[in-house]
């Protein structure tokens, strides 16, 4: 056994398996296999005719994760079972004839995004026809259609937890909330109007303003509604540089964040547009495809700072080359204009990604399945939708990083008294960002106070506590709950935090109101 080196409590906690117990071993990648086990192959065919694919989505819901939903250039929407088996000899067209579930022209021009929402009941289409429509997956009939861009929409995200909400990104650069609750219950009025629109939301840097004194908008290609349930983060076709809003006041953002945010803006400085941004089944992280073929990672709580990974190797040639980070945050999937898939290890950024090879044009749209692990789909402009199983051929036995989950005790409640009634609190400086996500992170832990035994208490009784006056006022007062250890992770409603809190105050370049 090592020799017991002094260090601080939270590097203790970090350091140790303090009672760890295993659970069920999540697959890994191993970065020394060089290829996927491809399932099957489907074409996008109606009688006769093939259109590219433009988008795709898998169900949410473990029962119904193996459904994928496929929209192309023509306004079709497809579902396809994806546990099939897919024989070699079938063609493509053969594995899609056996594989589709159903299918029905949702829009009169092309489906550019697609969601499903409502435990799998509804899905969303956003089309060129500059309208989103919210469709009855079951009876295949459109209940709502969203209408007020005045150009193709680009992109659609629903609330995370609040699926009535959802938020869209246009090709006339803005973007808008809307809630499907905001009807009439009369079936005849479909049409739902949005709640707020954000107009020019990304402005060319080198756009100089006409005479009339505006300038003109670009195209919002990807928008997403964070994990904190109140902001937004777009991106546009014009630069690279990710908008985080607050939905509470859409006036300006409350941060941007772009891969060099020290370099200041040249005229010989090119500006590369997103073609779309994806995060996390936590929110903590957000990677965006960039058209300078890297796909840059942002942590969400400190965007402002720039990228924390950058990964190259694929081309981005086009808007429609899409990239989404896995739901653990362990990978990222990325399309490409050579024709294949790339997919690298989080942590392991500046080694060759593997790639996913099998089609036969520019790799487009792809998505992640959220409950199968190691299932993903690609889309191609040669016409095919192809799934890949990355759970049998290419994981090793090496755990990942949250294999393991630790089971840390409380402190005890005189603890926590006594944890306040000291004059000069001792402060732990910059700890939270090598902290384990799944530990109570406690502020402003004093001198005096020990470490407390890191084991499960014999007695599980509650015992009653001694009437003893504390030094402070415990009242449930905003600043007293702001002192209080279960605040990190449950802070009360009235100081409930969002992204915007853990940005500067002191707004970045460009942002200042006129």
């Amino acid at each position: 056994m090592d020799a017991f080196k002094h260090q601080s409590f939270f590097q203790d906690i970090k350091s140790r398996e303090v009672h760890g117990y295993r659970v069920k071993r999540r697959p890994y990648i191993s970065h020394e296999l060089s290829n996927f086990n491809q399932i099957g192959a489907v074409a996008v065919d109606h009688n006769g005719f093939t259109p590219p694919p433009m988008a795709l989505s898998f169900c949410k819901t473990s029962k119904n994760s193996h459904i994928v939903a496929v929209t192309d250039e023509v306004g079709y929407l497809s579902l396809f079972n994806t546990r099939l088996q897919f024989p070699s000899s079938f063609t493509h067209l053969q594995n899609a004839e056996k594989a589709k579930v159903s299918e029905w022209v949702a829009h009169d021009n092309a489906i550019f995004d697609v969601c499903w929402i409502k435990e799998d009941t509804n899905i969303l289409t956003a089309s060129g026809d500059q309208s989103i429509k919210v469709w009855d997956a079951q009876a295949k009939q459109c209940v709502r259609v969203l209408a007020g861009h005045t150009g193709s929409v680009k992109s659609i995200c629903p609330h995370p937890t609040n699926h009535d909400i959802i938020v869209s990104g246009s090709r006339d650069g803005s973007f808008a909330l809307w809630d499907l609750r905001c009807s009439d219950s009369s079936s005849e009025n479909l049409f739902i109007p949005s709640i707020a629109t954000v107009h020019e939301a990304h402005i060319s840097p080198c756009q100089r303003r006409t005479r009339r004194g505006k300038a003109s908008s670009v195209s919002i290609t990807s928008i997403l509604y964070l994990k904190d349930e109140l902001s937004i983060a777009s991106a546009g076709a014009v630069d690279s540089v990710i908008k985080f809003w607050d939905t509470r006041n859409l006036k300006c953002p409350v941060v941007q964040a772009c891969p060099n945010p020290d370099v200041s803006t040249q005229k010989v400085q090119r500006y590369h547009g997103v073609s779309s941004l994806s995060q996390d089944l936590n929110g903590a992280f957000i990677s965006a495809s960039c058209m300078d073929s890297r796909i840059y990672l942002y942590n969400v709580l400190q965007a402002e700072k720039g990228p924390v990974k950058t990964f190259k190797g694929c081309k981005i040639e086009s808007f429609f080359v899409k990239a989404a980070i896995s739901p653990d945050a362990a990978h990222i999937l990325s399309g490409s204009s050579d024709g294949n898939g790339y997919l690298w290890q989080v942590n392991k950024p500046l080694e060759d990604p593997i790639m996913l090879k099998g089609h036969d044009g520019e790799v487009t749209a792809l998505d992640w399945c959220t409950s199968e692990t190691g299932k993903v789909a690609t889309s191609s402009d040669d016409f095919t939708v192809r799934f890949w199983n990355i759970h049998n051929s290419c994981y090793s036995n090496t755990r990942s990083p949250s294999s393991i989950r630790r089971r840390v005790t409380a402190l005890s409640c005189m603890q926590r008294r006594k944890l306040f009634s000291d004059e000069k609190p001792a402060s732990i400086k910059n700890f939270s960002a090598g902290c384990d996500s799944n530990l109570t992170c406690h502020q402003d832990l004093p001198d005096p106070i020990t470490v407390p035994e890191m084991s499960t208490p014999i007695s599980k009784k509650r015992k009653t506590l001694p009437s003893v006056e504390p030094q402070e006022n415990f009242e449930k007062t905003p600043e007293a709950a702001k002192r209080s250890p279960s605040s990190v992770l449950n802070p009360p409603s009235s100081l409930r935090k969002t992204i915007r809190d853990y940005f500067l105050v002191t707004p970045p370049s460009g942002l200042h109101s006129k």
